[in-house]
């Protein structure tokens, strides 16, 4: 029986939808060297996603030529077709009618089986959502985030369907994350927990994900990793994005805050890691922002006993028509230069955070 599944898998197609679109048969790729923005690439992803229920003629003319004023578009498929068959014949895909016209439908060939990651991902998805045992449900949830590889069809992100198949993997990407995340938590599964937050943040980035891996590591006792790993993603985030993380992972580091706890120690140890490293020191305290908006919390209690005035100044670099620089190698040699500015000139005692 496992001998007769090798032999079916090694006689199909395998096709990846996710993150980088491939089509492999028998180890050898049926694209050649130009991967994308061919219409033998379209004809297949739309063929071979869609070879279930099939693609009805009329949306397949649409898909392949677009808005393009061709007179006889039928025509036209026709070539595009009759050319597709001969490519894969001379791709080593055994003799069949590879795509068949049956009753104003298109469909890929039932001779020939395929292996498609979208289509796994769903199987397993669907399954997930319907399984009632929960440590199945678990280890399904797992398997189909780990199907998941990135955007479905990334570097289509412009075609219409594939856009919107696009969005529906990503939220049923995004349910499996959260399912199996709620399970890990229950069972205090803390270390599956921060495995399933690193390869969710890996696969979608900026999504957010990194706090599921702080909520394992702060729940682990892992303060200092936590800690780090906050000011990478708010660094991270700010640099590539020009944004700050959501609120989610704002309160993920309030309770690092909260649930950080030290065991028995002599004062002095505890006054050795406190102090800051003197041969670091120059200038203005220049630190994250969880760091800052501590302190800046702090300075304003004081403040309030002191009658002091704190001064909050927001510094912006703008281009040569007064607009905000997003991003770019000139914008981050101005930053440093700007940093070391600030930090020269400012009394030792003034935090500032980029």
């Amino acid at each position: 029986m496992i001998e007769q599944f090798k032999t079916q898998e090694d006689n199909a197609v395998h096709v990846k939808m996710f993150g980088k679109f491939s089509i492999v048969y028998q180890g050898n790729s049926l694209l050649g060297k130009k991967v994308s923005e061919t219409q033998f690439a379209y004809l297949m992803q739309i063929l071979l996603h869609h070879r279930t229920e099939g693609v009805p003629r009329e949306e397949l003319e649409e898909m392949i030529f677009g808005d393009r004023d061709i007179k006889n578009i039928h025509h036209a498929m026709q070539s595009v077709i009759y050319n597709a068959k001969n490519k894969l014949r001379k791709a080593g895909l055994p003799e069949a009618n590879y795509i068949r016209l049956e009753k104003g439908k298109f469909y890929w060939t039932k001779d020939i089986p395929v292996i498609e990651d979208a289509s796994e991902f769903d199987r397993l998805y669907q399954n997930a959502m319907e399984e009632t045992d929960i440590d199945c449900k678990l280890q399904l949830l797992i398997d189909a985030c780990h199907c998941y590889t990135g955007e479905f069809l990334v570097m289509y992100a412009g075609v219409l369907w594939a856009a919107s198949e696009a969005r529906r993997y990503r939220a049923q990407f995004c349910t499996c994350v959260e399912e199996a995340a709620k399970i890990l938590r229950e069972k205090q599964d803390y270390l599956q927990l921060e495995e399933l937050g690193v390869y969710a943040t890996a696969t979608s980035p900026f999504s957010d994900w990194e706090g599921i891996t702080m909520e394992a590591l702060i729940s682990m006792g892992r303060y200092e990793e936590a800690s780090n790993l906050y000011a990478d993603t708010v660094e991270r985030y700010f640099q590539e994005r020009g944004i700050r993380p959501s609120q989610k992972l704002m309160d993920s580091m309030e309770r690092l805050g909260e649930q950080m706890m030290h065991p028995y120690e002599l004062l002095d140890n505890i006054q050795k890691e406190l102090i800051e490293d003197k041969s670091e020191i120059r200038g203005g305290y220049l630190c994250s922002f969880p760091v800052f908006q501590g302190i800046y919390r702090m300075v304003n209690r004081m403040a309030e006993r002191s009658g002091q005035s704190i001064y909050l100044m927001l510094c912006t670099i703008i281009d040569s028509k007064g607009n905000p620089m997003r991003d770019g190698e000139q914008l981050e040699q101005l930053a440093g230069r700007l940093g070391d500015a600030i930090c020269k000139s400012i009394r030792r005692g003034d935090a500032v955070n980029r």
